[in-house]
């Protein structure tokens, strides 16, 4: 078997269906409910529509509180979904930024812990990618699927 490159934490391509879909309902979720130009980074626990969140408004400059933070997050995002995904909003280009870089450490040593293996996914409103294996998604012009009316559910 070949070493995974990226880590267990990291996502491989190609990406399965579930994770596809639930990372394309939370950019749909992004586009749709944040209309500021400029707004804070915030983490995410669950899948879009039943997950636990945590705005970054004013950053947590601990390394260990931001881990507290995740671990707290996943715990509780079990109970809502049963394939609990891991991801932060933020505005601005789908390329690593200070943000991501300060969620990715705490994020990783909570799920090590919790022994699940979720790693931390970016959402802006152009697409996903995961900061470690680089994998991505990007959309010109994402629209909701005909007839899903305001559910982004997968």
């Amino acid at each position: 078997m070949a070493p995974q490159l990226a880590g267990p934490y990291a996502l491989q391509a190609p990406v399965d269906r579930y994770t596809h879909a639930v990372l394309r309902a939370a950019t749909l979720e992004l586009i749709g409910a944040e209309r500021r130009r400029r707004f804070p980074a915030t983490v995410h626990a669950g899948v879009p529509g039943r997950c636990v969140r945590h705005e970054d408004d004013l950053p947590l400059a601990d390394p260990g509180l931001r881990a507290d933070v995740v671990l707290a997050m996943l715990r509780r995002s079990a109970s809502l979904a049963a394939r609990p995904v891991l991801w932060l909003t933020r505005p601005g280009e789908l390329s690593p930024h200070d943000d991501d870089l300060r969620w990715l450490g705490p994020a990783a040593w909570a799920s090590q812990a919790l022994g699940v293996h979720v790693g931390l996914v970016v959402v802006t409103r152009r697409g996903w990618f995961d900061p470690v294996s680089d994998v991505r998604r990007e959309w010109r012009r994402l629209r909701p699927p005909p007839g899903a009316g305001s559910q982004t559910q997968p």
